[in-house]
């Protein structure tokens, strides 16, 4: 991806000024953020950055991204809490991908905490 194209989160702005920094290392300022980063790691096929964001509670051993499935759009439908005083918030969204069935939709309500150290991370989902 060119540093300067629209990020894939949707925020229209450029992936450099979005979630190109948080992909190199920098913490989110807040639960939306992180999951619009975390929506970009999968358009993106990073599951590196995937695995860095999880909770270490529910975070798998390892993940294996479906290079079959072109994720297209992010929907953002609210947030509770996750704001930079909170300690846990969630992100409700709906996520668009291309299969080679055809399009794919989920719908999720993602829930995440801060860590000790003051970063973002996912704990899990629940498919609504």
């Amino acid at each position: 991806m060119n540093e300067q194209d629209p990020c894939p989160c949707g925020r229209d702005v450029a992936y450099a000024e979005c979630c190109g920094p948080l992909h190199a290392g920098a913490a989110a300022p807040t639960a939306e953020r992180l999951m619009r980063s975390r929506y970009s790691a999968f358009a993106l096929g990073d599951a590196g950055y995937l695995l860095a964001t999880w909770d270490p509670a529910t975070r798998p051993a390892e993940l294996e991204l479906d290079p079959g499935v072109e994720w297209r759009r992010l929907f953002i439908h609210g947030a509770s809490a996750g704001g930079p005083f909170d300690r846990r918030g969630s992100v409700d969204f709906t996520a668009i991908a291309r299969t080679s069935e055809g399009r794919l939709e989920q719908s999720e309500r993602s829930e995440f905490r801060r860590s000790a150290e003051g970063r973002w991370l996912y704990v899990d989902g629940e498919v609504v």
